[in-house]
């Protein structure tokens, strides 16, 4: 299967020992007994990460992992924010958040080191009918759209973390911070709101629509 289009070479790019679909063999590496099983493993690895997915969609292991993954995130997002405006639950609100923006970093990072080095992610997408070969496709666009919101937020999300963590008491209480942090909270929020959708609607387009 000839290698997609790509509009973004900086950041998404297929893996060098892909060819054609499948992993090229290194003749040279595999002449000596601990060459070849070093490959075989390197191998084997590569092709778990490629394609075998838990989710009955042509997605791989690490796509349906941070698919799923983002699918939990938000609603433990919302009971964090009812937790504190209702319930006033200011400690177990930090505690959820922070969990929330370590997962969401380790996330983001799972998502972009799964596309660079193990996924020929463009070879399971082909058959979608939002993809299309040596050109922008809907897929693509979706991919730029969830990266927009993928990329800042995380980094937004440490802002707002550390920033509370330095300006609220232990335990935290109400204060003069309060109305900055509301602020820069909601954005966080919207951002990781935004950030599963997108990534939600990347997924169905590439990996999903027959």
């Amino acid at each position: 299967m000839a290698v997609g289009y790509n509009p973004l070479p900086g950041l998404l790019h297929v893996h060098p020992l892909k060819r054609n679909g499948f992993f090229r063999i290194d003749q040279a590496g595999s002449r000596g007994g601990g060459g070849r099983n070093r490959r075989n493993v390197m191998d084997t690895a590569l092709l778990l990460a490629e394609n075998h997915g838990f989710l009955p969609t042509r997605g791989s292991l690490m796509l349906d992992f941070v698919f799923v993954a983002m699918i939990g995130v938000v609603p433990i997002l919302a009971v964090s924010i009812y937790l504190t405006k209702f319930r006033h639950k200011y400690q177990l609100h930090k505690q959820i958040q922070i969990v929330l923006g370590v997962v969401l970093l380790l996330t983001v990072i799972a998502f972009e080191l799964d596309m660079r080095f193990w996924t020929d992610w463009e070879a399971l997408a082909a058959d979608s009918p939002y993809y299309q070969v040596d050109e922008w496709s809907t897929v693509w666009y979706s991919l730029i759209v969830h990266l927009c919101f993928a990329i800042p937020t995380p980094l937004l999300w440490i802002f707002v973390i550390v920033r509370a963590l330095r300006r609220f008491p232990n335990p935290p209480t109400p204060g003069e911070h309060s109305r900055s942090h509301i602020f820069w909270a909601r954005l966080a929020a919207i951002g990781m709101c935004l950030t599963a959708v997108t990534g939600w609607v990347f997924y169905y387009l590439a990996f999903v629509a027959e």
